[in-house]
């Protein structure tokens, strides 16, 4: 096997950089080792390594709150380039994906297993993929837009979800949280098991212990048989709990309980059942601020938020939205047998300066309805029958808050369909019972 040149390997445990030398001495021709990072910016200069591999924390040092990401900083301002492996406890995983924020090419937890810290080094010495490898990520499961802000999503997506961390997705209706929730288990090692899905805010409190927990034959009046619940059929999967935000407060803490003692009770039973997931959450709320409110339990918040994901909303990476409706009209095209083959200017510039506040899914809506009706092969501005008063807020500022458009737009939605709930919510690209809850918010 060829062997890449030099590695700089940056820890302040003796015993860690004597292993680590072992180990790598089959895959490097040179392994410089310090056990301070106070040299390394000068020890890159000198011996112009293929990878860093640096620790996230060290004795002394700056006094930064963590010693890591400066230097990781550091790096990156004599060396952009420069591939940079994070070595961080579990503990510090949190601050490990901020380091992949900041350039890091990945990170490998401690105790670590020798196999995967040496594909990972490999791996980062690598030259940036070529346009054929590019391609091949097409067939993903998920569309990644052409914008900055989801190509550093996609690169952090790509290093925690192959670990079994707890993730948090945030971001608004219609971003895309199940999307992701799902291409984050298609790229985990759960991948050959189904993800299993489910609704918060569409079970009713009644059902609650039963749907998750399951139940025994006769635990209650319609109990005619043994039941698993969601946890016992994602055992060895993912669960994702979308619109976890909606879960009542006296209902939180029995969630709570099954995740740390990762083991399940059925609803009538007495046998504790174990089970082993990885468990995603989404909600459009914000924790924490219902956390300081009493709504949601805080110890709950940090058990699902080990990594926090927040998916941007489309109003603000505006070079996705033409891309995103081209995919959308190659879609519906096939299904309603149709031959759309663009947009005209003016629909483009209709699209963009729209500030779509129901996200991906209102514009895939539009972009079906103006499929339906239209009858020339482009589709053309009024094509698209968008709310007045929000263009109009975002261009003369009449509307100053994301809350008094969507106030606004639901009240025109619940007036042009005549107080029909379930067409409000088809209309708004939104489901009935999210409809129930801004109704609720907004006191319509």
């Amino acid at each position: 096997m060829k062997k890449h040149k030099t590695i700089i390997v940056v820890d302040d445990n003796k015993g860690v950089l004597s292993a680590v030398e072992l180990l790598l001495k089959s895959s490097f021709d040179k392994i410089v080792l310090l056990n301070s990072p106070n040299a390394l910016i000068s020890t890159i200069q000198e011996v112009k390594p293929d990878v860093v591999l640096l620790d996230m924390n060290f004795n002394g040092g700056v006094n930064t709150g963590n010693e890591g990401l400066y230097w990781l900083r550091e790096v990156k301002r004599v060396r952009p380039m420069l591939p940079v492996v994070l070595f961080t406890a579990y503990a510090d995983i949190d601050l490990a994906v901020k380091g992949i924020k900041e350039g890091a090419a990945d990170f490998v937890v401690k105790p670590w297993d020798n196999n995967r810290l040496i594909e990972t080094l490999l791996t980062a010495c690598k030259p940036a993929p070529s346009a054929k490898v590019k391609q091949s990520a097409a067939t993903s499961a998920i569309y990644w837009g052409e914008s900055e802000a989801m190509g550093e999503l996609r690169r952090l997506i790509d290093k925690v979800a192959v670990t079994d961390a707890n993730i948090l997705i945030t971001g608004e209706n219609g971003t895309g949280k199940e999307v992701l929730a799902r291409e984050i288990h298609r790229l985990s090692a759960r991948v050959k098991q189904e993800m299993v899905a489910v609704d918060m805010g569409a079970i009713t409190e009644t059902l609650f212990e039963s749907e998750l927990f399951g139940h025994k034959k006769g635990a209650f009046t319609d109990a005619h048989a043994d039941r698993a619940g969601k946890f016992e059929v994602a055992n060895h999967s993912t669960l994702f709990l979308d619109e976890i935000g909606n879960l009542p407060f006296h209902l939180q803490a029995k969630l709570l309980t099954v995740l740390q003692r990762r083991s399940v009770v059925r609803v009538g039973g007495n046998d504790s059942t174990p089970v082993d997931i990885r468990l995603i959450c989404a909600t459009n709320c914000n924790l924490e601020e219902m956390v300081m409110q009493d709504r949601f339990r805080e110890d709950l918040l940090y058990r699902i938020n080990t990594i926090h994901i927040e998916i941007p909303p489309l109003r603000g990476r505006k070079e996705d939205i033409v891309p995103l409706a081209n995919r959308f009209i190659e879609r519906f095209n096939r299904q309603y047998g149709k031959s759309v083959t663009a947009l005209t200017d003016e629909a483009v510039s209709k699209l963009t300066d729209y500030p779509w506040p129901g996200n991906i899914r209102e514009l895939e809506h539009a972009i079906e309805k103006s499929i339906i009706i239209s009858d020339s092969d482009k589709l053309a501005a009024d094509c698209f029958h968008l709310p007045r008063k929000v263009v109009q807020a975002t261009t003369k500022n009449e509307v100053s808050t994301l809350e008094d458009m969507e106030k606004q737009m639901i009240g025109k939605a619940i007036e042009q369909c005549s107080g029909n709930l379930s067409a409000v919510a088809i209309q708004l690209g939104i489901t009935r019972q999210t409809l129930y809850n801004k109704m609720k918010k907004f006191g319509l």
